[in-house]
């Protein structure tokens, strides 16, 4: 059983979501193998102002969510006209350190919109993950301008299109028998827990069957 789990470093929903993606992990363990990919979000999906990604963040932060805290929208920086790849890149050249796992992606994100760093410039977001991973920073930043680190993001951000969805989070759920359940801009821990109950039984079901009546007639 497998969930991969499409995000947008800089995206406050992905923020939100998080909890929810610790609770699955805490809650399944090693039966279920957790990864996350980047989906790059559009220049269009960006607020076009700081005013109204503060009123976003209202609206996300205390309307949804009830929030005791508002995220920070000092990060936002007009003159990209929605274009900040470079924390989605160090994010992902944490890999070729062996942060596999949330830790720099987290701390990128925690910089931007808890703490209103400027991590669209690369240097700033650079500068947070190497002191959350203790990488050197020079190395870092040689990796997140790699050919090798923009493909493996191309390829992910393209892979989150081919499932027809568009907002993020998203997960996509799939199991040993070929069911797969996908979920595009969800954030409550409810839905996800219930499906993958549902495909771990059905999985679970299907081997149990096999191991009593064999593999079935070829």
């Amino acid at each position: 059983m497998k969930i991969t789990y499409y995000l947008e470093v800089l995206s406050s929903w992905c923020t939100w979501v998080e909890p929810t993606w610790d609770a699955l992990k805490t809650r399944y363990g090693d039966r279920v193998q957790f990864e996350w990919r980047i989906a790059l979000m559009n220049p269009g999906d960006f607020p076009a102002s700081r005013e109204q990604c503060d009123w976003f963040y209202r609206r996300s932060g205390g309307t949804v969510m009830r929030s005791p805290f508002m995220l920070n929208s000092g990060w936002f920086e007009a003159a990209r006209k929605g274009v900040y790849p470079a924390p989605n890149l160090v994010a992902e050249a944490g890999r070729d350190f062996g942060f596999e796992g949330d830790e720099i992606r987290r701390a990128i994100a925690q910089a931007a919109v808890r703490e209103g760093r400027k991590v669209g410039d690369l240097a700033v977001a650079v500068a947070v993950a190497a002191q959350a991973g203790r990488i050197n920073p020079r190395k870092l930043r040689a990796a997140a301008e790699s050919a090798a680190v923009k493909a493996r993001v191309d390829a992910s951000t393209q892979e989150f299109f081919a499932h027809q969805i568009s907002q993020r989070p998203a997960f996509v759920l799939t199991d040993a028998i070929g069911d797969k359940a996908v979920f595009s801009g969800l954030v409550r821990l409810e839905p996800l827990t219930a499906t993958l109950d549902a495909m771990l039984a059905d999985t679970a079901a299907y081997a149990a069957h096999a191991a009593h009546h064999g593999a079935g007639p070829g």
